[in-house]
């Protein structure tokens, strides 16, 4: 997929260490996607009315409510955003949830951020 068909390409970002969310966002800005960042999932639910996204990147852990709490509550709702879960900790149950709930891909935060842009374009 070329960098122009991603322009539209709208990447919710949701990262409580303000380092790795500028850092992701950065990422996805250079691929030509259109990052916006949440420095929790409490602020992510608050954007209202929410916006379009084409996927979210959500931290597995969260201060207040997980990545994977915010994912259990979006499936409920009957949202069928493709989520990615990006972590620093990469706890097998927590991959395990995380890939039984549907998402679309588990990273670590060291993976190279290639494979999570490969990830993306795959889904969108």
């Amino acid at each position: 997929m070329a960098k122009n068909s991603l322009s539209k390409v709208r990447v919710a970002i949701v990262e409580d260490d303000e380092s790795a969310r500028r850092s992701l966002a950065r990422l996805l800005r250079a691929a030509g996607m259109q990052p916006t960042t949440y420095a929790s999932a409490e602020d992510f639910r608050a954007d209202l009315p929410q916006p379009w996204f084409a996927c979210l990147l959500l931290d597995v852990q969260l201060l207040g409510m997980s990545g994977l709490d915010l994912q259990r509550q979006l499936a409920a709702e009957g949202v069928a955003t493709p989520v990615f879960f990006i972590t620093a900790h990469d706890d097998p149950r927590a991959r395990e949830e995380a890939m039984a709930g549907g998402c679309a891909g588990f990273f670590r935060k060291t993976d190279a951020g290639s494979a999570l842009l490969d990830a993306i374009r795959r889904v969108v």
